[in-house]
């Protein structure tokens, strides 16, 4: 771990101006010219055609504590055909909570994942919100539907290696019903139309439920972006840890910020989406499922809740859509927090904002500006509890993920100006990279309070990968530390010896060494987990420790870049 509050204590300028000017914003970086907006596409076809598989019907009901649960087995669509997949009914559990008293007809609808075949997820965290509320709140699960195996190869995918099989379809064929989020769109949408028509039967109390609060996380967070973007019944909607927007800009500045790809990509460097990043098809690909292509629609009411230290999408991704979002529009990034963003307060922000759309209530906003040395000055309509800068600092590489750097964000009070507004900024360390921004806490009246930040400002303003191929056919490399430099040394044959004998390797292998640390570089052959999975247990026979990896674009190992600053 890096010891960031020492290497910080030095380097943290926190401001407090006199004068009551702003600064003026920067210009957002250029972006490739693309076509115009589309009016309707694919997605807007594949969800509005009509599918005879869908039904539903109650499956259990209980009432505790004031709120009745009720399950619903529902089938939201069919999708392919048997020679394309081995499963193509979708089936969903739908999970209703129903407090005593409904306060308004705005519900919620929370996108989750799961594996088909299993009992519906616990609801007590929807069944805190209706509490809470007094709103009817829902649990979808098992978008997508999985695990499912593709014309017949035996395999049987989850998650985003079912996203990327499809996108690799897509790219091969031009079929634009291929891309996963066409189905996982339309089962949230025909939630909706179950959870209104079991709530208007008498079984459901006769109540009028028509309009939604969405929310989900990861590529529940695109799917409801989506929804919200095909469906008017979509009142307010909280994309988690999606932070990708944009997203060909976006996943680009991740590799000029690192030199690989994350292995939490994996899945789509295996199917060559990395790749084939520039190809027309990929363009095409993204017009089609990027929410950026849809937010002249996304209008709504909006709380985009990210992690500062999210293993998939770099922390200041947001510079490369937010000014370009229209309508209510409101960010928070959770300090210390992956993309799991367990063991932090992420659910409260949750709570507060569904809370607030729901009861027609007005959010506090919380704006900023930036000026040219990075200073954050920041307003708040509605008087804060409290502001709060936050910090971090990577010596070695801008690098912010909470699996390589650990939870080093800390924070300090910001005190308000005479005219009210709260200035603060971290200046630059002598060495590395810091990652700073500013955290708004607002009573609202919910039994949550909410917390809106900035976007997370990163200085140098340097991106030490700008202009490597990112197009190379992948290479793995495994980190690890040895007992010590001998060992290091040594371990060249042990490791070559072992991939030959597991028939793990498709070609050469490169072991280098810096001191302790080895990095060990090889063109896989099969899985890429399969592969990081062994090689991480033979490693550990030979004590090594501190594991990370990385995902090559050709042959050459990543080093860290050792930013020198000052």
């Amino acid at each position: 771990m890096y010891s960031t509050r020492t290497l910080l204590h030095t380097f943290l300028l926190i401001i407090f101006l006199a004068t009551t000017g702003c600064a003026e914003k920067p210009e957002a970086q250029a972006v490739p010219s693309e076509p115009a907006l589309p009016t309707r596409t694919a997605l807007d076809d594949y969800v509005a055609k009509p599918d005879d598989s869908y039904r539903w019907e109650v499956s259990s009901s209980v009432t505790e504590e004031g709120v009745r649960t009720v399950v619903i087995d529902m089938v939201s669509q069919s999708w392919r055909t048997k020679e394309d997949v081995d499963r193509t009914e979708w089936r969903h559990w739908l999970t209703l909570c129903i407090p005593e008293q409904i306060d308004s007809r705005v519900g919620g609808l929370m996108i989750g994942g799961g594996v088909n075949g299993k009992e519906a997820r616990s609801s007590e965290r929807i069944a805190a919100i209706a509490r809470a509320t007094n709103t009817v709140m829902a649990q979808l699960d098992t978008v997508p539907n999985q695990s499912l195996m593709f014309h017949g190869d035996g395999k049987q995918r989850t998650e985003d290696e079912i996203v990327a099989y499809t996108w690799d379809q897509y790219i091969k064929t031009g079929d634009e019903t291929w891309p996963l989020f066409n189905p996982m769109v339309k089962s949230a949408v025909r939630a909706m139309d179950t959870i209104t028509a079991f709530l208007a039967s008498e079984a459901g109390g006769g109540h009028q439920v028509d309009q939604f609060v969405l929310s989900g996380a990861s590529k529940r967070g695109w799917t409801t972006w989506l929804t919200g973007a095909v469906d008017n019944r979509v009142v307010g909607i909280i994309p988690i840890v999606i932070d990708v927007l944009n997203a060909q800009v976006s996943m680009l500045h991740h590799f000029e910020v690192y030199g690989f790809w994350a292995p939490t990509i994996g899945d789509y460097v295996q199917h060559k989406i990395m790749e084939r990043m520039n190809e027309p098809r990929m363009h095409q690909l993204y017009q089609l499922i990027d929410p950026y292509q849809y937010r002249h629609r996304l209008d709504m009411p909006k709380l985009i809740l990210n992690a500062t230290g999210d293993q998939f999408f770099l922390p200041d991704s947001s510079k490369y859509y937010w000014d370009d979002l229209i309508g209510d529009k409101f960010l928070r990034y959770v300090p210390n927090g992956d993309h799991g963003l367990g063991g932090t307060d992420a659910f409260e922000s949750v709570l507060a904002f569904h809370y607030l759309i729901s009861h027609g209530k007005e959010v506090p906003t919380l704006s900023w500006t930036e000026g040219e040395d990075g200073t954050f000055i920041v307003s708040c309509e509605k008087k804060p509890q409290e502001v709060r800068l936050w910090y971090a600092t990577n010596p070695e590489a801008r690098d912010f993920r909470l699996e390589t750097l650990g939870p080093e964000y800390s924070s300090m009070l910001l005190n308000p100006r005479a005219d009210g507004k709260y200035v603060g900024k971290a200046g630059p360390p002598e060495q590395g990279w810091t990652a700073y921004f500013a955290e708004a806490t607002f009573d609202v009246g919910a039994p949550t309070p909410l917390k809106l930040t900035t976007s997370v400002k990163i200085l140098p303003e340097v991106e030490p990968y700008k202009g490597k191929d990112p197009s190379q056919p992948a290479t793995l490399t495994i980190l690890c530390t040895a007992p010590n430099e001998q060992a290091a040394n040594s371990m060249t044959d042990q490791v070559k010896g072992m991939l030959t004998d597991k028939g793990l390797i498709a070609g050469r292998v490169t072991v280098k060494t810096r001191g302790t640390r080895c990095y060990i570089n090889l063109e896989p052959k099969g899985d890429f987990r399969e592969t990081l999975r062994l090689i991480t247990i033979f490693l550990g026979t030979l004590n090594c420790r501190e594991f990370a990896y990385q995902i090559e674009s050709g042959s050459e190992i990543t080093f860290p870049p050792l930013q020198q600053t000052r």
